[in-house]
């Protein structure tokens, strides 16, 4: 296996990094929701080819709750942000069903002006754009009963154009691109990180099932298909964040494992690195979240918060930091 290795400390008004874009210079984007520490802003950070660290802004706070926690990010061709803020997460009851999806008119300086894509969601994630089109993962539909009683999650596809669009949070969502059921009962943790593979389908990590999903389109642009391309519970436990190469090979954070998977176009999944339960300090993979292919190695978020059974990692610890890979 790969032996990780460190790629940054954060500041100290990092405290849970998360999502990851690449802006038009070449700078690495980070979406930090900050979730350990309620008196830490959302924001996002801007990473050089130097690793110098800067913060680009703080996200626009929801006007009700007067927070914002960023996790999935994604740029459209015009280098506009769209962001998912998952107030959910945390499980506060007055932040539940606040979660909105944003789009950002941003520019060096930070945010110019903003507007609301969708807003009411119990659990916005990960983003992606394709077209006119974004495709988000909910990786909870709470108020969805399915005969199995187990969890119902979902993706939303909505256009680049759209506002204001009030989520019920149930199947009579006209977005609602394709849903998903965890079977784990276990881990009842749905649709997570999403990603489009160099075949054009879209890829969705279930993360409790730890399983990848396929989804084919049909001409229409609706799913034409939904089903398991990859699942190896050996190899892989959970999926969270992931990302695609030129070779069609997905990357996916492990979050459970403190590991990274790769799954080869024919499905096939291997861990290529592990750590055990520490701080990242050392570049160990301390609860990764996602992982992107940046100038040439493979970098990933160390989210470092979850710590219930099933997780490598027991506790939150500062600074927050990110690991890198080789990618060859």
């Amino acid at each position: 296996m790969k032996q990780p290795k460190l790629f940054t400390i954060l500041p100290d008004y990092v405290c849970t990094p998360d999502g990851m874009e690449i802006d038009r210079e070449g700078n690495l984007i980070l979406s930090c929701p900050n979730y350990a520490d309620d008196s830490f802003k959302g924001c996002v950070v801007k990473i050089d080819k130097d690793k110098n660290i800067t913060k680009w802004f703080d996200v626009p706070v929801h006007p009700e709750t007067g927070i914002a926690r960023n996790m999935g990010i994604a740029f459209d061709a015009d280098y506009n942000l769209y962001v998912c803020d998952n107030q959910g997460w945390s499980g506060k009851e007055e932040l539940a069903f606040k979660g909105r999806v944003l789009k950002l008119i941003v520019d060096q300086d930070g945010v110019k002006s903003w507007k609301v894509v969708a807003e009411g969601m119990e659990h916005p994630n990960g983003i992606r754009i394709r077209g006119n089109y974004m495709y988000v993962t909910q990786s909870q539909l709470s108020k969805v009963e399915d005969p199995s009683g187990h969890l119902v999650s979902c993706v939303y596809r909505f256009g680049l154009e759209e506002e204001n669009i009030h989520i019920t949070n149930t199947l009579e969502d006209d977005h609602i691109f394709t849903t998903f059921v965890t079977d784990n009962e276990d881990c009842q943790y749905g649709a997570d990180g999403i990603v489009f593979g160099k075949d054009g389908n879209l890829y969705v990590g279930n993360f409790g099932d730890g399983a990848v999903h396929r989804i084919t389109f049909a001409p229409d642009g609706s799913a034409a298909s939904n089903e398991v391309f990859a699942k190896d519970p050996e190899n892989l436990t959970s999926t969270d964040g992931m990302i695609c190469d030129e070779e069609g090979n997905l990357y996916i954070a492990d979050f459970s494992a403190n590991a990274i998977a790769k799954v080869y176009p024919d499905g096939r999944v291997e861990r290529i690195a592990q750590s055990p339960d520490c701080d990242g300090l050392d570049g160990g993979l301390d609860q990764p979240g996602e992982p992107i292919i940046w100038e040439g190695r493979i970098v990933a978020s160390c989210f470092d918060l979850v710590t219930d059974e099933g997780k490598v990692n027991t506790q939150h610890e500062m600074p927050a930091t990110m690991s890198e890979l080789d990618l060859n």
